[in-house]
């Protein structure tokens, strides 16, 4: 559903030369994975900090020969590697890991992620200054309410999805978020 979701924003962005996208905590690279799949044609990049996890995602993806470059690195540094022309649209998939931003009978709160999301969201800006940049956040069905606020006036325009797969209260979503353009 995220590549859906995120493939109908991208089509109403501006002309563009291509689209990369990045996941800064990529895993096992499943979400670049299907990210791709609704969009034909773009780039994948991932960061991934576990040794572990990173050889067995870099074997996984070669096998599937699918044009997505994973770095076992942090995504700051990693992100110094990364050029983009000014018309190359960049596309963020940002799920740091919760630890205890995470309260399931209350709420996720984005700014006790590790790092906070915010921090993320701020450090794309500051590194692609001249690319439309969509980012997508994983969120949880109860955000809490200031957290949410907060990260929505980082962007030029948002959009909140939740998607109904578990009972009610336990739903994950995304939230979309525009920065230098507005679908």
């Amino acid at each position: 559903m995220i590549g859906k979701d995120v493939a109908v924003v991208i089509a109403k962005a501006p002309q563009s030369t291509g689209v990369v996208v990045i996941d800064p905590f990529a895993g096992s690279g499943n979400t670049l994975y299907w990210l791709l799949r609704h969009l034909p044609g773009a780039r994948g990049v991932g960061f991934e900090l576990d040794p572990g996890v990173f050889r067995l995602t870099r074997q996984n993806l070669g096998i599937l020969a699918l044009p997505i470059e994973v770095s076992n690195s942090d995504y700051r540094a990693g992100l110094a590697d990364v050029s983009l022309t000014a018309d190359q649209l960049l596309v963020a998939f940002i799920a740091p890991p919760w630890g205890d931003a995470l309260e399931p009978a209350r709420s996720l709160d984005l700014r006790r992620t590790t790092p906070p999301i915010a921090e993320i969201v701020e450090f794309l800006h500051h590194v692609f200054p001249n690319n439309c940049i969509l980012c997508a956040i994983q969120v949880y069905e109860r955000v809490e309410a200031g957290s949410l606020a907060d990260l929505e006036t980082r962007f030029d325009w948002s959009a909140l999805h939740v998607y109904d797969l578990n009972a009610p209260g336990e739903n994950h979503g995304i939230l979309l978020g525009a920065k230098r353009w507005v679908p």
